[in-house]
């Protein structure tokens, strides 16, 4: 490992997180959104329905967070909660609402990450991705 200041790095990354953040709920905030509803909203349209638990997981988001978010996008009509073959188990999937609103909140999605990566090469991009998931206690390579 270089001998180099890791606190900078990570104090950076986390004001950049935060910034990016702040941004991303206010470009949200036209659909009613916030960006952890957007996060689940990715999810169950990119794998299908999902088990709460599975969501929490893959966000890495603790459990109690993802119940109240799910609470409130149900009540805005943008999952709904079945029963899971464990009856303990909720599956959440998107309403049909949902997947029509889909795609207009995707675009200004999308037109918001290439606002926030315009100073950046295709290839940087690539990099940046690449060394984004060497970050953590696995560290992929």
């Amino acid at each position: 490992m270089q001998n180099f200041d890791t606190h900078s790095v990570f104090h950076l990354l986390h004001q950049q997180v935060r910034m990016i953040t702040k941004e991303f709920n206010n470009q949200l905030s036209d659909h009613g959104l916030y960006h952890s509803q957007w996060s689940i909203i990715f999810c169950l349209e990119k794998f299908g329905s999902m088990t709460q638990t599975d969501i929490w997981k893959y966000l890495n988001v603790e459990a109690p967070t993802i119940t109240r978010t799910l609470t409130r996008m149900e009540k805005n009509g943008w999952v709904i909660r079945t029963q899971g073959e464990d009856r303990r188990e909720r599956l959440i999937e998107l309403t049909e609402s949902a997947h029509e609103k889909f795609k207009e909140v995707n675009r200004a999605v999308y037109e918001f990450e290439q606002d926030m990566v315009k100073g950046m090469s295709s290839e940087e991009l690539k990099q940046f991705y690449h060394l984004l998931k060497k970050i953590g206690p696995k560290g992929e390579e």
